[in-house]
């Protein structure tokens, strides 16, 4: 990971948390036990704190950000997609923000809450908790149910093993040049994940 200080204060990351070796941490940045931050991610403290609360993840070429004076927060367990962008903002206890959405600046989405790919959240929306929102902007579009909250879960438990793998496993090499013979498969364990996700009608 690039970890760079601004201000005196320097990126705070727990030894149980995986940050890739791409992902960019400024300032006043805390990574939390067993959370998860992807290639490209890019954590900017250098207005306001940035936080992520235990079991977090946040993936792939993510945003974080904020206004001076102000806290972005994912709080235990939250999930966030590929691409999105969290500027001010507070993400509630296993809530997930869905791939390519944008949550503004004091928009507070709720615990157990989805918010849809590709979303756009305004700023001070207070999104309930076990809600989904979906749009640009975001709407709400009903109340979750058991089963959605679970599967979003499972979904979470598996980027937190993936932790743990990237820290046990993950190392830089050199790419081959051809597929090896009998070349395996990866072997990831899919307990308590539902195969393919269908909203409850």
């Amino acid at each position: 990971m690039k970890v760079y200080s601004i201000d005196g204060i320097t990126p705070v990351v727990d030894p149980t948390a995986f940050v890739h070796p791409t992902a960019v941490l400024i300032g006043d940045v805390i990574v939390g036990p067993d959370c998860y931050i992807g290639p490209a991610a890019c954590l900017r403290g250098d207005f306001g704190r940035l936080e992520l609360k235990r079991g977090a993840n946040l993936q792939d070429t993510c945003v974080m950000h904020a206004f001076p004076g102000t806290d972005t927060v994912v709080e235990e367990d939250g999930h966030i997609g590929h691409g999105a962008v969290l500027h001010g903002c507070v993400i509630g206890k296993n809530a997930l923000v869905g791939m390519n959405s944008v949550i503004m600046d004091g928009a507070v989405i709720g615990e157990s809450s989805i918010v849809a790919a590709m979303s756009f959240v305004k700023a001070k929306m207070e999104v309930a908790p076990r809600t989904l929102v979906a749009g640009s902007p975001a709407k709400i579009i009903k109340e979750l149910t058991d089963k959605e909250v679970d599967w979003k879960s499972a979904g979470t438990r598996q980027y937190q093993n993936l932790a743990v793998r990237s820290m046990t496993t993950m190392q830089e090499v050199d790419a081959l040049t051809e597929v090896e013979a009998d070349r395996p498969r990866l072997q990831v364990g899919m307990e308590g994940v539902i195969p393919k996700y269908k909203s409850d009608k």
